[in-house]
């Protein structure tokens, strides 16, 4: 038997599990100003605080419309949240696909920095690929913690070459932000590089959704200037989300559109995005066409990469935890966290001790759970 901390406990024997009983609602549909909530985005602050981002949804569930980014702050661990808070209203239309990343290492920020990315819109994804509308990125910052944040800066001229910008013959089209947190490389060569995993589609509509690719962009002087990666060449490669390996390898795990193999796409880089050394489908990693997340956990004698998402193939349910001892070769461990719906999720290193999970769950809510590595593989 094998066991799993989440504020207590909670004992899975056999193969039965248990849906968690402990757990923090940070979103609910249909509470405050909105019908909906969707998309997490986890990170932990400069001064230790956690900051859970959403998308808020307006008038339904839906992908477009009127959406704002909110945010939730904890300042005890996770244990609780202040109230919501708007950070990003684009009036009527939609401010989506929050991407948070710390970056520790600029001079000028000694305490660092925070930025948030987002994508707006002005028409829905369908209407996008056809042509009918676009898709932009921007950022905010925030030196304090999450308590004040700039003004927006539009980097897209830089990073999604669509037709509001200079190289429009490209015919980028959609556009999406990871979603879940963006990450900063801190070894070897490209150590202080900011990068954001991201996708987008080129040209008209095809079969399948192949004329999507994921890819990143990344700034090697703490957001003053951006490149973009090379594509994933995998027709329908979609959302993607990454991680620095024990070694300095940048890992992206990746969503495949058409759904048909139900496997996450993996991308190794020795450069820190710069070219992709490996490409593949991890055989272990089954999913149906959803987002997942990943993260290292590196306060161990042998750091954990941990990763969160539905473990089926036909459904989004079964939020599962998988854990690879050895930088995702294989996943030895898997626990199941919550049985019933379940869709995007993201993780955050809380401290030592412990990791944070903030998952899509039965649809309507959008909460948090903590368990300790440890207890995860104990026997």
């Amino acid at each position: 038997m094998k066991r799993i901390v989440f504020f207590l406990y909670i004992m899975v024997q056999g193969c039965q599990t248990q849906d968690i009983s402990k757990s923090i609602t940070l979103f609910e549909n249909e509470t405050g100003a909105y019908n909906c909530y969707r998309i997490p985005a986890l990170i932990k602050s400069p001064d230790g605080s956690l900051l859970a981002f959403a998308e808020g949804r307006t008038d339904h569930c839906g992908d477009f419309g009127n959406i704002d980014l909110v945010v939730r702050k904890s300042i005890d661990g996770g244990t609780t949240w202040s109230p919501l808070r708007v950070l990003v209203d684009n009036h009527n239309l939609q401010a989506a696909n929050p991407a948070p990343v710390v970056d520790y290492l600029d001079p000028l920020y000694p305490e660092g920095r925070i930025f948030l990315f987002y994508n707006t819109g002005t028409a829905s994804e369908q209407d996008v690929r056809l042509g009918k509308g676009n898709r932009e990125v921007h950022y905010i910052t925030s030196s304090d913690n999450g308590t004040t944040w700039s003004t927006p800066t539009n980097i897209t001229e830089q990073v999604h070459y669509n037709v509001t910008t200079s190289k429009a013959s490209l015919d980028w089209r959609t556009h999406a932000n990871t979603p879940g947190h963006a990450l900063q490389l801190k070894k070897g060569d490209y150590k202080g590089r900011l990068y954001i995993p991201a996708n987008y589609s080129k040209g008209p509509p095809q079969k399948g959704y192949s004329e999507y690719r994921a890819y990143g962009y990344y700034s090697d002087d703490h957001g003053l200037t951006w490149k973009v990666s090379p594509d994933i060449p995998f027709p329908s490669s979609n959302e993607a989300i990454g991680v620095e390996l024990t070694d300095g390898t940048l890992m992206l795990n990746i969503r495949e559109q058409n759904g048909n193999t139900k496997l996450r796409i993996i991308a190794l880089s020795s450069d820190g995005g710069t070219s992709w050394d490996t490409i593949y489908f991890d055989p272990k990693l089954i999913t149906p066409v959803c987002q997942s997340s990943i993260l290292l956990f590196d306060n161990m004698d042998t750091p954990l990469l941990i990763y969160s998402g539905p473990n089926s193939r036909d459904k989004r349910e079964k939020m599962t935890l998988k854990i690879s001892l050895d930088n995702g070769r294989n996943w030895k461990y898997e626990k199941e966290v919550y049985s019933g719906g379940s869709a995007y999720s993201d993780l955050v290193q809380i401290d030592a001790q412990s990791i944070g999970l903030l998952f899509e769950k039965d649809f309507n809510q959008l909460v948090f759970e903590i368990f300790t590595p440890k207890a995860l593989l104990s026997e």
